[in-house]
Protein backbone atom coordinates (compact mmCIF):
# COMPACT_ATOMS: atom_id res chain seq x y z
CA UNK A 1 0.00 0.00 0.00
CA UNK A 2 1.31 3.41 -0.97
CA UNK A 3 1.83 5.64 2.22
CA UNK A 4 1.95 8.96 0.77
CA UNK A 5 -1.06 10.63 1.81
CA UNK A 6 -2.72 13.54 0.35
CA UNK A 7 -4.43 14.41 3.29
CA UNK A 8 -1.31 14.66 5.24
CA UNK A 9 0.42 16.41 2.54
CA UNK A 10 -2.42 19.04 2.46
CA UNK A 11 -2.05 19.73 6.05
CA UNK A 12 1.93 19.81 5.76
CA UNK A 13 1.57 22.21 2.84
CA UNK A 14 -0.80 24.51 4.86
CA UNK A 15 1.41 24.80 7.92
CA UNK A 16 4.35 25.78 5.62
CA UNK A 17 2.04 28.43 4.30
CA UNK A 18 1.28 29.13 7.75
CA UNK A 19 4.80 29.66 8.82
CA UNK A 20 5.87 31.78 6.03
CA UNK A 21 2.84 34.16 6.24
CA UNK A 22 3.44 34.61 10.09
CA UNK A 23 7.37 34.98 9.63
CA UNK A 24 6.20 38.04 7.03
CA UNK A 25 4.00 39.42 9.87
CA UNK A 26 0.96 39.38 7.18
CA UNK A 27 -2.44 39.19 8.74
CA UNK A 28 -4.95 36.79 7.16
CA UNK A 29 -7.25 40.12 5.93
CA UNK A 30 -4.11 41.69 4.40
CA UNK A 31 -3.17 38.17 2.45
CA UNK A 32 -6.99 37.55 1.32
CA UNK A 33 -6.88 41.31 0.30
CA UNK A 34 -3.65 40.41 -1.79
CA UNK A 35 -5.15 37.22 -3.40
CA UNK A 36 -8.91 38.54 -3.79
CA UNK A 37 -10.71 35.99 -2.22
CA UNK A 38 -12.17 35.60 1.49
CA UNK A 39 -9.91 35.18 4.62
CA UNK A 40 -11.77 31.48 5.48
CA UNK A 41 -10.27 30.12 2.09
CA UNK A 42 -6.77 31.54 3.33
CA UNK A 43 -7.42 29.77 6.93
CA UNK A 44 -8.94 26.69 5.59
CA UNK A 45 -5.93 26.36 3.18
CA UNK A 46 -3.54 26.37 6.04
CA UNK A 47 -5.38 24.18 8.82
CA UNK A 48 -5.15 21.75 5.88
CA UNK A 49 -8.90 21.65 5.80
CA UNK A 50 -9.23 22.39 1.42
CA UNK A 51 -7.09 21.82 -1.45
CA UNK A 52 -4.81 24.59 -3.22
CA UNK A 53 -3.97 24.50 -6.78
CA UNK A 54 -0.25 25.36 -8.19
CA UNK A 55 -1.33 28.91 -8.83
CA UNK A 56 -2.53 30.08 -5.43
CA UNK A 57 0.43 28.55 -3.86
CA UNK A 58 2.81 30.09 -6.02
CA UNK A 59 0.80 33.82 -5.51
CA UNK A 60 0.86 33.47 -1.62
CA UNK A 61 4.59 32.54 -1.40
CA UNK A 62 5.46 35.63 -3.84
CA UNK A 63 3.81 37.70 -1.16
CA UNK A 64 5.67 36.87 1.41
CA UNK A 65 8.77 37.22 -0.32
CA UNK A 66 10.02 33.35 -1.42
CA UNK A 67 12.75 32.43 -3.69
CA UNK A 68 12.29 30.23 -6.58
CA UNK A 69 13.55 27.10 -5.16
CA UNK A 70 11.70 27.31 -2.32
CA UNK A 71 8.39 28.23 -4.38
CA UNK A 72 9.02 24.82 -6.63
CA UNK A 73 9.58 22.52 -3.49
CA UNK A 74 6.33 23.94 -1.81
CA UNK A 75 4.36 23.56 -5.50
CA UNK A 76 6.08 19.78 -5.79
CA UNK A 77 3.63 19.35 -2.12
CA UNK A 78 0.74 21.02 -3.77
CA UNK A 79 0.54 18.85 -6.51
CA UNK A 80 1.31 15.83 -4.22
CA UNK A 81 -1.55 16.90 -2.09
CA UNK A 82 -3.91 16.93 -4.72
CA UNK A 83 -3.23 13.44 -5.94
CA UNK A 84 -6.29 10.63 -5.48
CA UNK A 85 -5.23 8.30 -2.83
CA UNK A 86 -6.26 4.41 -2.65
CA UNK A 87 -9.50 5.37 -0.90
CA UNK A 88 -10.52 7.77 -2.86
CA UNK A 89 -13.15 5.56 -4.76
CA UNK A 90 -14.88 4.87 -1.49
CA UNK A 91 -14.86 8.52 -0.33
CA UNK A 92 -18.39 8.50 -0.69
CA UNK A 93 -18.94 6.35 2.30
CA UNK A 94 -16.54 7.82 4.26
CA UNK A 95 -17.10 9.97 7.13
CA UNK A 96 -13.82 11.91 7.77
CA UNK A 97 -10.37 12.32 7.34
CA UNK A 98 -8.82 9.85 9.31
CA UNK A 99 -8.12 7.43 6.81
CA UNK A 100 -5.74 9.72 5.01
CA UNK A 101 -3.71 10.57 8.72
CA UNK A 102 -3.74 7.01 9.47
CA UNK A 103 -2.14 5.99 5.94
CA UNK A 104 1.14 8.02 6.89
CA UNK A 105 0.92 7.94 10.42
CA UNK A 106 4.01 5.85 12.16
CA UNK A 107 2.48 5.48 15.28
CA UNK A 108 -1.31 5.25 16.54
CA UNK A 109 -2.37 5.25 20.40
CA UNK A 110 -5.85 4.43 20.94
CA UNK A 111 -8.23 4.03 23.84
CA UNK A 112 -11.80 2.06 22.60
CA UNK A 113 -14.49 2.07 25.08
CA UNK A 114 -17.26 -0.03 23.17
CA UNK A 115 -15.21 -1.51 19.94
CA UNK A 116 -12.75 -3.24 18.67
CA UNK A 117 -10.49 -0.93 16.63
CA UNK A 118 -11.23 -1.09 13.22
CA UNK A 119 -7.66 -2.21 12.16
CA UNK A 120 -7.94 -5.63 14.51
CA UNK A 121 -11.47 -5.59 13.63
CA UNK A 122 -12.03 -9.41 11.41
CA UNK A 123 -14.53 -9.31 8.15
CA UNK A 124 -17.28 -10.70 9.85
CA UNK A 125 -17.15 -8.55 13.21
CA UNK A 126 -16.46 -5.28 10.79
CA UNK A 127 -19.53 -6.03 8.92
CA UNK A 128 -21.84 -6.73 11.74
CA UNK A 129 -20.36 -2.79 13.09
CA UNK A 130 -21.37 -1.55 10.08
CA UNK A 131 -25.35 -2.87 10.41
CA UNK A 132 -25.71 -1.45 13.17
CA UNK A 133 -26.97 1.63 12.09
CA UNK A 134 -30.21 1.76 10.16
CA UNK A 135 -30.81 2.87 6.29
CA UNK A 136 -27.72 1.68 5.27
CA UNK A 137 -27.49 -0.11 1.60
CA UNK A 138 -25.82 -3.68 1.31
CA UNK A 139 -23.55 -1.71 -0.94
CA UNK A 140 -22.45 1.14 1.18
CA UNK A 141 -21.68 -1.80 4.12
CA UNK A 142 -19.54 -3.74 1.57
CA UNK A 143 -17.60 -0.33 0.59
CA UNK A 144 -16.97 0.34 3.92
CA UNK A 145 -15.73 -3.61 5.14
CA UNK A 146 -13.52 -3.56 2.00
CA UNK A 147 -11.88 -0.43 3.08
CA UNK A 148 -11.78 -1.11 6.76
CA UNK A 149 -10.05 -4.34 5.53
CA UNK A 150 -7.21 -2.64 3.50
CA UNK A 151 -6.89 -0.26 5.76
CA UNK A 152 -5.19 -3.09 8.15
CA UNK A 153 -2.40 -4.01 5.99
CA UNK A 154 -0.57 -1.25 7.82
CA UNK A 155 -0.07 -3.32 10.35
CA UNK A 156 2.19 -5.51 7.56
CA UNK A 157 4.60 -2.44 7.65
CA UNK A 158 6.57 -4.05 10.89
CA UNK A 159 9.30 -1.53 10.39
CA UNK A 160 7.39 1.61 9.98
CA UNK A 161 4.06 1.46 11.95
CA UNK A 162 3.15 0.93 15.58
CA UNK A 163 -0.28 0.02 16.71
CA UNK A 164 -1.14 0.45 20.87
CA UNK A 165 -4.37 -0.27 21.79
CA UNK A 166 -5.69 0.02 25.45
CA UNK A 167 -9.80 -1.73 25.26
CA UNK A 168 -11.83 -0.98 27.64
CA UNK A 169 -13.04 -5.22 28.73
CA UNK A 170 -16.65 -3.67 27.85
CA UNK A 171 -15.46 -4.44 24.20
CA UNK A 172 -14.86 -7.87 24.03
CA UNK A 173 -17.59 -8.64 26.69
CA UNK A 174 -20.58 -8.38 24.39
CA UNK A 175 -20.99 -10.59 21.42
CA UNK A 176 -21.19 -8.14 18.60
CA UNK A 177 -22.58 -10.03 15.89
CA UNK A 178 -23.50 -13.07 17.69
CA UNK A 179 -21.32 -15.83 19.38
CA UNK A 180 -19.65 -17.20 16.51
CA UNK A 181 -18.12 -14.09 15.50
CA UNK A 182 -17.46 -12.36 18.43
CA UNK A 183 -15.24 -15.66 19.40
CA UNK A 184 -13.37 -15.16 16.55
CA UNK A 185 -13.01 -11.75 16.96
CA UNK A 186 -10.84 -12.61 20.11
CA UNK A 187 -9.03 -15.30 18.89
CA UNK A 188 -8.13 -12.63 16.07
CA UNK A 189 -6.94 -10.20 19.07
CA UNK A 190 -4.68 -12.55 20.61
CA UNK A 191 -3.01 -13.21 17.42
CA UNK A 192 -2.67 -9.66 16.92
CA UNK A 193 -1.49 -9.03 20.05
CA UNK A 194 1.41 -11.25 19.44
CA UNK A 195 2.60 -8.87 16.20
CA UNK A 196 5.74 -7.36 17.17
CA UNK A 197 4.25 -3.77 16.23
CA UNK A 198 1.01 -4.01 18.38
CA UNK A 199 0.96 -3.20 21.78
CA UNK A 200 -2.74 -4.47 23.03
CA UNK A 201 -3.36 -3.65 26.32
CA UNK A 202 -7.09 -4.55 28.24
CA UNK A 203 -8.58 -1.97 30.53
CA UNK A 204 -10.36 -4.57 33.43
CA UNK A 205 -13.97 -3.87 34.64
CA UNK A 206 -12.42 -4.67 38.23
CA UNK A 207 -10.22 -0.92 38.29
CA UNK A 208 -13.76 0.86 38.28
CA UNK A 209 -13.96 4.48 37.30
CA UNK A 210 -11.03 5.65 34.97
CA UNK A 211 -9.61 8.67 33.08
CA UNK A 212 -10.77 7.51 30.30
CA UNK A 213 -14.54 7.38 30.83
CA UNK A 214 -15.22 10.40 28.92
CA UNK A 215 -15.14 8.61 25.59
CA UNK A 216 -12.83 7.35 22.96
CA UNK A 217 -9.91 8.67 21.11
CA UNK A 218 -6.85 8.32 18.94
CA UNK A 219 -3.11 9.48 18.77
CA UNK A 220 -2.04 9.63 15.45
CA UNK A 221 2.00 10.35 14.97
CA UNK A 222 3.98 11.03 12.19
CA UNK A 223 7.63 10.78 10.89
CA UNK A 224 7.96 13.99 9.57
CA UNK A 225 9.13 17.05 12.05
CA UNK A 226 6.75 19.11 10.54
CA UNK A 227 4.13 17.08 10.98
CA UNK A 228 2.37 17.96 14.03
CA UNK A 229 0.57 14.72 16.03
CA UNK A 230 -2.70 14.97 15.85
CA UNK A 231 -6.18 13.67 18.07
CA UNK A 232 -9.46 12.02 16.72
CA UNK A 233 -12.10 11.83 19.23
CA UNK A 234 -14.79 9.82 18.18
CA UNK A 235 -18.58 11.34 18.15
CA UNK A 236 -21.95 10.33 16.82
CA UNK A 237 -21.53 12.54 14.08
CA UNK A 238 -17.98 11.30 12.84
CA UNK A 239 -15.32 13.13 15.06
CA UNK A 240 -13.21 16.12 16.02
CA UNK A 241 -9.60 16.42 15.25
CA UNK A 242 -7.35 17.81 17.51
CA UNK A 243 -3.92 19.44 16.54
CA UNK A 244 -3.42 22.74 19.32
CA UNK A 245 -0.07 21.67 21.50
CA UNK A 246 -1.98 22.50 25.16
CA UNK A 247 -4.72 20.17 23.74
CA UNK A 248 -2.30 17.48 22.41
CA UNK A 249 -0.30 17.16 25.67
CA UNK A 250 -3.71 17.02 27.75
CA UNK A 251 -4.66 13.39 25.38
CA UNK A 252 -0.89 12.28 25.54
CA UNK A 253 -0.95 12.20 29.30
CA UNK A 254 -4.33 10.87 29.29
CA UNK A 255 -3.29 7.88 27.43
CA UNK A 256 -0.46 7.49 29.85
CA UNK A 257 -3.01 7.27 32.62
CA UNK A 258 -5.74 4.94 31.06
CA UNK A 259 -2.21 2.60 29.87
CA UNK A 260 -0.68 2.21 33.36
CA UNK A 261 -4.20 1.57 34.91
CA UNK A 262 -4.47 -1.33 32.34
CA UNK A 263 -3.44 -4.99 32.34
CA UNK A 264 0.11 -5.59 30.76
CA UNK A 265 -0.04 -6.87 27.08
CA UNK A 266 0.90 -10.19 28.70
CA UNK A 267 -1.83 -10.13 31.11
CA UNK A 268 -4.14 -8.81 28.45
CA UNK A 269 -3.79 -11.72 25.91
CA UNK A 270 -4.37 -14.09 28.87
CA UNK A 271 -7.55 -12.28 29.87
CA UNK A 272 -8.72 -12.27 26.19
CA UNK A 273 -7.78 -15.98 25.49
CA UNK A 274 -9.88 -16.70 28.68
CA UNK A 275 -12.92 -15.06 27.10
CA UNK A 276 -12.23 -17.21 24.49
CA UNK A 277 -12.51 -20.42 26.43
CA UNK A 278 -15.37 -18.65 28.26
CA UNK A 279 -17.13 -15.57 27.23
CA UNK A 280 -18.66 -13.67 29.43
CA UNK A 281 -21.60 -13.54 27.78
CA UNK A 282 -22.30 -16.93 27.96
CA UNK A 283 -22.04 -17.34 31.40
CA UNK A 284 -24.18 -14.36 32.16
CA UNK A 285 -26.56 -16.21 29.81
CA UNK A 286 -26.24 -19.04 32.07
CA UNK A 287 -26.81 -16.85 35.38
CA UNK A 288 -29.88 -15.80 33.85
CA UNK A 289 -31.37 -18.90 33.24
CA UNK A 290 -30.52 -20.57 36.77
CA UNK A 291 -32.71 -17.28 38.59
Amino acid sequence: MDRKSPTVRRRRLGAELRNRRERAGYSLEYVAEQLECSQSKISRIETGHTSVNVRDVRDLLTIYGAGEAEIQELIELAREARQKAWWHPFSQVLSSAYVGLEAEAVRVRTYEQQLVPGLLQTEAYARATMGILPGRSEEEISSRVRVRMQRQSLLDQEDSFHLWVVLDEAAVSRPVGGDEVMSDQLRHLVVAANRPNVTLQLLPFEIGSHAGMDGTFAILDFREPGDRSVVFAENATGGLFIDKRDELERYKNLFEHIHTAALGPEQSAERIQQLVEEPLWRSRQRGFAST
